[in-house]
Formats: C-alpha cells, structure tokens, sequence
C-alpha cells in the first residue's frame, strides 16, 4: 500500500510546487555593481551642486591718506605794530565776533595810562584783551615783561580779559588772569598788578 501512495503524494507535491507563489528573481553581481557606481555618481554630483559658488567680492575703494591741517600761530602783536585793521576794515571783518585779532589803538578812542607791575617772580607774556568799546573797537595787545619789570601803557578806554603765561627760573609755568577796567572817568595812570594766582586792580 505504501508503494501505492508516494506516487499520489508526489502528484500532489509538484501539484502544490507549480500552483505555489513564484520565488523572487536574483540581480547579477555585474547589475549590482553598475547600480552601486551609479548611486555612488548620484551622491557626487548632488553634493558638487550643494557647495556654494565662490561670488567675487566687489573691490573696495582704498582711501587715500589725506593731510591733516596744520596749525600755523598768528604773528603776535607788538606795541610798536604799523600795520593795523581800520574801522571799516574791523566792521567788515565779521561784527561782534571779531575781536580775535590786533587792537586798533588809533581808531579806538581816548586813552589813559596803566601801569603793569610784574610781582610773579618769573617772565611774563601778557595779553589783554579789549572788550567791544563805545568806538567799536576791540582786539588784543601782547606784550613781553621782565622779572620784576613794571611797563606803563597807554591803553584805550575799555574793559579788559587780561592774561598772563608765566615762566619761572626754574622752567616751571603757570598764568594768572584777571579783569583791568579803564573807565572814561579813569584820568589818571593807576597800577595792575600781575601775580602768580591773578591779575588784580588794588
């Protein structure tokens, strides 16, 4: 009986081998390697579009070095000066913010005498400063003193910022200021005097 069955079982096995689901078909070893140099080409070219493109910077203008002013000191007044400004020549200069220059004495009304007495123990460069008076003047006047000089000075009636630069034997520096009023009323000389602190009127 046994013999009767293996052949029916065998019908049966090629039976189900034939109807069963088909096996999946394999790729060459030369299609997987054409498939891998592929996908490996893929993954360069992409990469190569990913980096960004070197865009040249636009030149810059280089600055040329430009000359920085250079200060050049105004030649300083003198008692003896020749050349001075006119009133027409003051006026037109800018008004009332053209006292920064040499005073016009001849132009710049009556005067009176003012001693300046140095008592600082140095030399002293002093400037005075007139104020705008009632003739329209104003300017400075600049004068150099001793040690222990006393200068007298015909100065026009005004108010005047006076200042002193001091230099001691030693070389050591330092200035004093103070206000010198020649009131019209002032018909006499009277004293300044010029001390290491300050200018004052006694």
């Amino acid at each position: 009986m046994f013999k009767k069955i293996i052949p029916v079982l065998a019908v049966i096995a090629i039976f189900i081998t034939a109807c069963g689901p088909q096996g999946t078909p394999t790729m060459s070893p030369a299609d997987v390697e054409g498939t891998a140099v592929s996908a490996a080409w893929t993954v360069v070219a992409m990469t190569q579009m990913a980096i960004p493109t070197a865009t040249p910077v636009p030149p810059t203008e280089t600055p040329s070095p430009t000359p920085l002013p250079t200060f050049t000191p105004l030649p300083l007044p003198t008692q003896d000066t020749t050349i001075l400004p006119t009133a027409t020549q003051a006026a037109a200069a800018g008004g009332a913010d053209s006292c920064l220059k040499p005073l016009n004495v001849a132009e710049a009304g009556p005067t009176s005498q003012v001693r300046f007495e140095n008592e600082t123990g140095g030399t002293v460069t002093l400037s005075l400063n007139l104020s705008t008076n009632a003739f329209g003047q104003c300017g400075a006047l600049v004068y150099t003193m001793g040690k222990a000089e006393k200068l007298i000075l015909a100065l026009p009636k005004g108010e005047y910022f006076a200042y002193a630069w001091i230099t001691y034997p030693n070389g050591d520096t330092s200035n004093a200021s103070g206000y010198v009023n020649n009131r019209v009323g002032d018909n006499h000389m009277f004293a300044a005097k010029i001390r290491k602190e300050a200018i004052i009127v006694p």
